[in-house]
């Protein structure tokens, strides 16, 4: 079986050549796939995607190959439309966080809850276990394929900022925030009292440069990944949320493969997530210094204070997840709201 493409996605294979790797054989594949990300191609997680795919190339001898496209190969419509690509079958593989798949699949929202993970091991777990199962579930109706072991790391999320630093909920009043897509994060800055802006994690730098957001919130390792250092000046350590790259298939493609290939697939998928977790935790904890040595401005916060803010918030995500999903959830973290 030839895995069978669109127009599209044949044309996806030809473009943005400096941030994609297109893995060779001398012999013709049986099935060929592409690979989006959403991450710079010099990032953790374009290194451990391509090194995951060569490895599936290598052991299969040849019958697989695969494209992976960094910065999902530029299209404007960023990780939304890249998201319809997967569903509709026009990119086989993808990943992306819960809150932009949460557009489909609202469960996968709950990995985003804001302050329920401490850390990045914690967040690992949970996704990992039976609260990841239940979304893995949910997504399965909407024609996706989740990974057992599937959540690549971004980390623990920080609010960076140009004119001034944030110490406390008030100091976000009328602030122009960009986020991500997806209601939890929206609602979420909503009630510290900003103004939510959604562009694609390429555009960050380009609507910081013109004033069109004040701030953004990432892991430190996308201000260097996208180098916002370059603009921001003040880094408050908030560590409001978790994030992570949920590594996803097209269900009828993933469906149609042999098991013998879906076997080796999710093998190597579970090893390079787990490399590519310690990668991440890695560069985001080397960055701290490297980034004062710069100039930038470091302050810790007090969640509580920020926690304060969110009843509203957490009673209004509790409903509309669901009960089971909200145990699930709080099975892992202790009691939320």
């Amino acid at each position: 079986m030839k895995s069978r493409f669109t127009r599209r996605s044949l044309l996806a294979g030809t473009t943005a050549v400096s941030a994609t790797l297109v893995i060779k054989t001398g012999r013709a594949a049986e099935y060929t796939f592409v690979q989006y990300h959403n991450q710079a191609a010099t990032g953790t997680l374009h290194k451990n995607l391509t090194s995951m795919w060569e490895a599936v190339r290598a052991e299969t001898n040849g019958r697989v190959e695969a494209t992976v496209h960094a910065e999902n190969n530029k299209i404007s419509g960023g990780d939304p439309d890249a998201l319809k690509m997967l569903i509709s079958g026009e990119i086989q593989f993808f990943t992306l966080m819960g809150g932009i798949i949460g557009t489909v699949v609202p469960v996968a929202e709950a990995q985003q809850v804001p302050f329920a993970f401490k850390s990045e091991t914690e967040a690992h777990k949970a996704i990992d276990g039976p609260f990841g199962q239940y979304i893995r579930e949910e997504m399965r109706a909407k024609g996706m394929y989740l990974f057992p072991v599937a959540g690549f790391d971004n980390g623990m999320r920080q609010v960076a900022t140009i004119a001034r630093p944030i110490i406390k909920p008030d100091d976000f009043a009328g602030m122009k925030i960009r986020v991500p897509p997806g209601q939890l994060i929206f609602d979420t800055f909503k009630a510290f009292g900003a103004e939510p802006v959604t562009t694609p994690a390429n555009a960050i730098y380009p609507s910081l440069q013109s004033g069109k957001v004040e701030a953004q919130e990432n892991p430190l390792g996308i201000l260097e990944g996208f180098k916002l250092y370059e603009l921001v000046r003040y880094v408050s350590l908030t560590n409001h949320m978790w994030s992570g790259f949920n590594l996803m298939a097209h269900l009828a493609t993933w469906q149609r493969l042999p098991e013998d290939i879906k076997t080796l697939i999710e093998r190597n998928a579970t090893k390079y997530v787990r490399q590519q977790r310690v990668d991440q935790g890695k560069l985001n904890a080397s960055l701290r210094d490297s980034f004062a040595s710069r100039g930038l401005q470091f302050n810790e916060v007090d969640q509580a204070a920020f926690r304060g803010r969110l009843p509203n918030v957490y009673a209004k995500w509790k409903e509309k997840l669901g009960d089971k999903c909200w145990s699930l959830l709080e099975a892992e973290v202790g009691k939320l709201g």
